[in-house]
């Protein structure tokens, strides 16, 4: 599978595939299943094709998901592998609904996730994100194309966790009936988040995978709590047995593992604030400014950055962890530990189905 993709060079190999596509108007996905509501035949339906009636956008969506209420949105018997999902919803829901994914009948999900974060959208739902396998447009647009084999069945849910019900959801998930590569991973997605301290100023990203894989992609919020820079910690890859001080990837600081330098500032003479940026592979997409009461100006509050290690996986046969200082700077040039609110999402295939490491925080956690 991977001779086919993200480049452009397996596009005109014709393939033994079918190629189906999920969505409110056709909630399994089967050949000629679409468009089949009429006005009325459930909550979902819209008033507003009463006159056109069957066939005309009766169904677009889900609509006014509950509280607590879990929805299946795709539920696809294998072999195959999802190709593209996109979705939107409102701003303020991207923290509430937790997505999650279950592979070949496994009753842990393998994917638990808030939906903003799988889409590098974690902050405000408004990062624009431009990369290969993600990529955000105006607005709230969100789109993946990691590739999701499964042998057996792959299964999709959204649960709202919010505080408020949800007018509307909509969504599509297209993926190819075919045979699976022998050597393909499963793709699995853990989101933790933490308070670093000055005694322990480390967020651990991922921990506990065991198994062979390779590590795919991060993408973080960074809440800020003080003035003055925050990014001068090392990202750590501790691969194998390592021991826990002796990783075998070590960066040389935060902004340098997202691919910029200096702070990502480009004239610290003129301006201090940082330049943002989405490319195919590395993007700090979102820097939400706040004013702070106690100093003159603004300050960066909020920090959404990601890193995609397609050209580069991080491989292991045995265990994976990954760690994140949270060191600034103080007088004397001495490096400064850090009091920060980290949150991350790790991205890894692996070569059977497990779990996320972990149950998804409740909304009240997970809550900017």
């Amino acid at each position: 599978m991977s001779n086919h993709w993200p480049g452009l060079e397996g596009i005109a190999q014709l393939r033994d595939a079918r190629t189906r596509s999920i969505s409110a108007e056709n909630p399994t996905g089967g050949k000629g299943g679409g468009a089949r509501a009429s006005p009325g035949d459930d909550e979902h339906c819209t008033d507003a094709a009463r006159e056109l009636g069957r066939g005309w956008k009766v169904r677009p969506c889900l609509r006014n998901i509950e509280p607590g209420r879990t929805l299946t949105i795709a539920d696809i018997q294998g072999p195959g592998v999802v190709e593209h999902v996109w979705c939107t919803v409102q701003d303020r829901a991207h923290r509430w609904i937790a997505l999650r994914v279950y592979y070949d009948g496994n009753t842990e999900p393998a994917i638990a996730v808030p939906l903003g974060d799988f889409f590098a959208n974690g902050i405000d739902g408004c990062a624009l994100v431009g990369s290969i396998p993600v990529a955000v447009n105006p607005k709230g647009g969100m789109n993946s194309y990691w590739p999701m084999p499964f042998r057996k069945r792959v299964r999709f849910e959204i649960t709202n966790d919010g505080p408020e019900t949800i007018g509307e959801f909509f969504y599509q998930i297209t993926y190819a009936e075919r045979a699976v590569d022998d050597d393909a991973g499963y793709l699995h997605a853990s989101w933790r988040r933490s308070m670093t301290t000055r005694d322990n100023p480390e967020h651990v990203i991922l921990d506990g995978v065991a198994g062979r894989g390779h590590y795919v992609g991060t993408y973080l919020v960074w809440n800020q709590f003080s003035n003055g820079w925050w990014g001068e910690g090392e990202v750590k890859f501790f691969i194998d047995g390592d021991r826990p001080d002796a990783p075998t990837i070590c960066g040389t600081g935060t902004e340098d593992y997202f691919g910029g330098a200096w702070g990502f500032v480009m004239d610290d003479g003129a301006d201090s604030r940082p330049t943002t940026y989405s490319t195919a592979y590395l993007g700090y997409p979102q820097a939400v400014f706040e004013r702070d009461p106690a100093a003159t100006g603004t300050r960066i509050a909020s920090h959404g950055l990601y890193r995609w290690h397609i050209p580069d996986p991080v491989r292991f046969e045995k265990d994976l962890r990954v760690t994140v200082q949270a060191l600034g700077w103080q007088p004397g040039r001495k490096y400064q530990p850090l009091t920060d609110d980290i949150a991350s999402t790790a991205l890894w295939y692996q070569t059977h189905p497990g779990r996320a490491l972990g149950a998804l925080p409740g909304f009240k956690e997970r809550a900017r």
